[in-house]
Order: C-alpha cells, then structure tokens, then sequence
C-alpha cells in the first residue's frame, strides 16, 4: 500500500518546499511540490498539517536513554535505541565504553541479540566501539584502569566475535600499534575514528592514512596547541581543521560546546564535514536534575556522576560525564540558538552521519531512499516518527 504525505513542509538538501511526499514498501517513490491533486483508493494520507517533514535522526555517538546504557544488556539495548526514536532518531550506533576483553565481548553477543529482537524501533546496523586504547591524558571520563595499548590478539578477537556487528572503533592514533589496527579496521570494513587523543599533527596526518578519517567529538578528549623550546605544535583540534579531509562530529547540546564555538566549527568545516551527536548517557529522556546517578557503562561497574545543567559532570565538578541530550535538542540548538538554516542543521544530523559510516540508502528525502521520516514543529518537538515507512511513534 502507498502513502502519502501530503500538506508537508519538506526539508531537502539544499532547500525546504511545501510539498508531498510518496512511499510505498519502506521507500520514497515521489517528491512533488505544492498539492498532490487527486488520491488513488487505497491509499493512505497522512496530513502533515504544515509540520516539518525530516528524514529520521542518525546519531552514530551514543551511550544510551531511558534510565539504560548500553551495556547494561539486551533488553537495555532494546529500551534505549526506542526511547531515543521518540525523539526523533530512526537509525543510532550503540557505544561501548572502556573495559575489559570480556565486557567487550560479552557486549556484541549482547547487541546481536538485541539486534534480532527488535520490533517496531529504530534501525540499530552496528556498534562504535569507544575505547579501550586511548591516551591516559585526554581520559576525561573513563576509567584509567581500563586504558592499555592496542592488543592486536584482543582486537582482532573482538572483531571476529563481533562478525559484522561493530562499524566504528575510536582509538587515541598515536598509541603503539594504532597506526596497524587503524589498517585492520579499514579492511574489514570498519572505520577508525581518532578519538581521546593527545597526538600532534604529524601523528594525526599519518593516521589519516591508515584509515582515520573522523574525529570523535571535537574538543572533547583531545589535544590542542603546545609548545616545545618556543616552537608550536598543533594538536587534534587544530588538525581536524588543517586535513580537509578529516569529518568531525559535534555534541551539540548546547553544554560541551559554547555558541560561538559551534558556528565557528559550521563556518570552518562546513554541512559536508560535521555530523551531530548526542553522545548521550543513561540519563537522556529521564527527568532528573540536581541528582546524583549512575553513569556511563554497566550499572555494575559504571561510576557515578552529578545530572544538572542540562548535563552529566564528575562528581567533583572537574569535567563532564557524557550528555542527556536527544538529537531533537541537538537540532534544536543549532537552528534556534546559534542560527544555522533549518535544511542545514539536518543535514549535519541526517546526511553527513549517513555518508561517514556508508548507509546510501538513509541520510535524506530522495526517491529509492529509506522511507524514515520525521514529523516536528517549529520548536523541533517530534509528533510522528517512521521508520522503513512504518509509524513507530506518535506524541
């Protein structure tokens, strides 16, 4: 059965139209301007009644929601990928922490499961790995205990386990053996990504080419400007600019980023080069502030941390903890508070995580495209969520 969206105002990639828009079998068929004319029998309309219509939300940076992690077990990974498509995201990439061998392990069993029991939620292709091999001084808030070397005997375990399950993996570059494990990733088909990083720009432009090709949330957990005997040595920060090359995703709450450093990021890389995440704990889509709560990783072996201003900190205050953002709040503030064109903050939310990671078929309103949409208001509050054309939410 088709169906028709029509009374819609449709965010393209370099324009929004009042339009309508056709789908049929989890695909977009048709995009047509202005009023559709006369409905076949049999099909089903849905008014937009003017609202925004988005492609579905892509967060490939995320830790969990609803009260779970991600690690917590299947049935968490199943409650938090739902409870972040009421808000919006209709595809998201599970994020492990830094642990051990066996808490890795034990994670992708888990996501596989997970996986094969989804029903009525969003899209869940694969796991980003965040850590273990990472640099002691940009650890922010992981656990040191947890921080080791690339391992090529544990690497390659977990990806054998893993089988296709894990898509991305963010490593500190300049850690011995990172430069080789940058290369295994890349043949099997998984992206490295430079991530709590102390490494200079002779480090980060050797890693580029072995296969990293991403920064994980810029400014946070990486190196900037030092000096040695007078002279000055760009950092990580400094190099997602330098290599054109490199993308770069953003946490956008509004919190970790001020203002002004997110519309000088947009101006500097541009649409094409940023994604939008959350890089959410737990405690995104939970009411609580002023609290002391459970943090990152498994409830077991999580620490804690201190929910208030809108966002997680360490119990002394000394640095965040994560976000308990959804990506309707990450939209929200880059189109309402730093003033980026609606179709653009979209793009760096929809478009550009979908061509970092390969999904062809996601990413934007197109014809022979996944049909996952989004239906908001001006305030970027979500009203209906669809994915592969199936209604999965409804405020």
């Amino acid at each position: 059965m088709k169906t028709l969206f029509i009374n819609a105002r449709v965010i393209l990639r370099g324009e929004i139209i009042m339009g309508s828009v056709l789908v049929e079998n989890g695909k977009i068929l048709t995009i047509q301007e202005g009023p559709w004319g006369d409905y076949p029998a049999g099909w089903k309309i849905i008014d937009a009644e003017k609202l925004y219509l988005s492609p579905g939300f892509i967060d490939i940076h995320t830790h969990g929601a609803g009260g779970c992690d991600f690690m917590d077990g299947k049935d968490a990974i199943i409650t938090a990928s739902k409870s972040h498509m009421r808000h919006g995201t209709t595809t998201l990439l599970p994020t492990t922490v830094a642990v051990s061998r066996e808490d890795l392990l034990k994670c992708t069993d888990d996501f596989k499961a997970a996986q094969r029991e989804m029903k009525d939620g969003p899209h869940i292709p694969g796991l980003h790995l965040e850590g273990p091999y990472f640099s002691v001084e940009q650890k922010g808030a992981i656990d040191e205990n947890f921080i080791r070397n690339p391992d090529p005997e544990e690497y390659k375990e977990v990806c054998e386990c893993a089988g296709d399950s894990i898509l991305r993996w963010s490593i500190a570059p300049e850690r011995p053996g990172a430069l080789e494990m940058g290369d295994y990733l890349a043949q099997r088909g998984i992206l490295p990504t430079i991530g709590h990083s102390n490494a200079v720009y002779d480090e980060i432009r050797r890693a580029f080419y072995h296969g990293y090709t991403h920064v994980t949330h810029l400014y946070s957990g990486m190196s900037t400007i030092t000096r040695k005997s007078g002279f000055r040595f760009p950092g990580v920060i400094e190099s997602a600019y330098a290599l054109e090359g490199l993308t770069v995703e953003i946490i956008a709450d509004g919190c970790h980023l001020p203002i002004e450093l997110l519309k000088m990021i947009w101006r500097l890389k541009g649409t094409d080069k940023i994604c939008l995440i959350s890089d959410s704990m737990r405690y995104a889509d939970v009411k609580v502030d002023n609290t002391v709560a459970d943090g990152l990783g498994s409830r077991e072996g999580g620490q804690s941390v201190l929910i208030e201003d809108g966002v997680a900190k360490l119990m002394d205050r000394s640095a965040f903890a994560g976000s308990i953002a959804t990506d309707d709040r990450l939209v929200r503030v880059m189109y309402h508070d730093v003033g980026i064109p609606l179709h653009e903050c979209i793009g760096m939310m929809c478009r550009t995580p979908a061509s970092i990671m390969g999904f062809q078929s996601k990413g934007s309103i197109e014809p022979g495209k996944d049909a996952d949409l989004v239906l908001f208001d001006e305030d970027i509050q979500i009203k209906r969520v669809f994915v592969s054309g199936k209604e999965t939410y409804k405020a």
